[in-house]
């Protein structure tokens, strides 16, 4: 069983205009959000861990949760407003972001509200902005430092500095949890945004040596890589029409995580021994995943028969 800790929210579209009109498409989102849902659809056990609202959106966002199969027990409520990602796509269907959540449920989750964890749980995951606003990054990193040592832990920064602008706070953040994690999954972009023009190799190379047992980078069409101490592999990203990129990299990391528990290596040491082959599988599988993602629109991850046959 999976436990995917972090933000839960509104994705809010903003569509075209008509008259004094603007029209809004609002979804249920959130990078952590996303990855439990695509592990439900992948016919994963998954539970989800997050603080949400009282109100009629966090009521909403429980129920999503309910209907897609994910457990939503370990989240408390709190009488706080649900945080709204504004989400304009540009020509190439990349989308541009806004969010709209301090004070907000997302945020409040505190070390005293962790839940004591069951033995069949197999893997945690965490990252966005959850893990930079407090005090709910504080509290992730406790439950990372209780747990790690017990359960992998899978991290994806998914940087979003329309939350938190401080790069420092992010690269903080994202070198910590880094060491912590068994499975860092990272953008280009986000290399980019944290690191500069480090070279991606070098990187994956310093958070293996912090403590990090695998390491990718996603490149949206141009592929992802991934690095262990036996070396590194490369693959291509699948050629498709694409209608917006929201949610492709939640699935690529919810895609590798059933890869890795459908393939016996959900564990630390099986990361390790990984060859450059069983990597490319791995970035294959969860790269198939995406493109069936980028091909619709938002984060509509796909299930596990799509993938199957596509």
């Amino acid at each position: 069983m999976f436990l995917v800790c972090g933000e839960a929210l509104f994705d809010v579209f903003i569509g075209s205009e008509t008259d004094n009109a603007l029209h809004l498409d609002a979804r249920p989102g959130g990078s952590p959000f996303n990855v439990a849902i695509g592990l439900a659809r992948l016919g994963q056990p998954v539970a989800f861990l997050s603080g949400l609202a009282k109100d009629m959106l966090g009521d909403r966002l429980a129920r999503v949760l309910t209907r897609e199969g994910v457990d939503t027990r370990p989240c408390p409520r709190f009488d706080a407003p649900t945080t709204l990602g504004m989400i304009e796509l540009d020509a190439a269907g990349v989308p541009h972001y806004a969010f709209y959540g301090n004070g907000a449920a997302d945020r409040l989750l505190s070390a005293a509200q962790l839940p004591e964890l069951a033995p069949e749980v197999a893997a945690i995951h965490l990252g966005s902005y959850a893990t930079v606003v407090e005090p709910v990054a504080s509290a992730l990193e406790t439950l990372v430092r209780r747990e790690r040592d017990r359960r992998l832990v899978a991290y994806d920064p998914n940087v979003r500095l329309n939350v938190e602008p401080s790069l420092e706070r992010w690269r903080e953040r994202a070198d910590t949890l880094a060491g912590l994690a068994h499975l860092v999954k990272i953008s280009d972009e986000d290399v980019r945004l944290l690191y500069g023009e480090t070279d991606e190799a070098a990187l994956a190379r310093r958070w293996l040596a912090a403590g990090a047992r695998l390491v990718v980078v996603t490149r949206g069409a141009d592929g992802a890589s991934a690095w262990n101490a036996n070396g590194r592999a490369n693959v291509a990203a699948p050629r498709i029409t694409t209608v917006d990129t929201v949610g492709a990299g939640d699935t690529f990391q919810s895609s590798m995580l059933t890869y890795l528990a459908e393939t016996g290596r959900l564990n630390p040491d099986a990361l390790t021994a990984m060859d450059a082959h069983e990597l490319a599988r791995l970035l294959t599988f969860a790269a198939r995943a995406a493109a069936i993602t980028c091909s619709r629109r938002g984060a509509d991850m796909p299930r596990r028969a799509e993938l199957a046959t596509s």
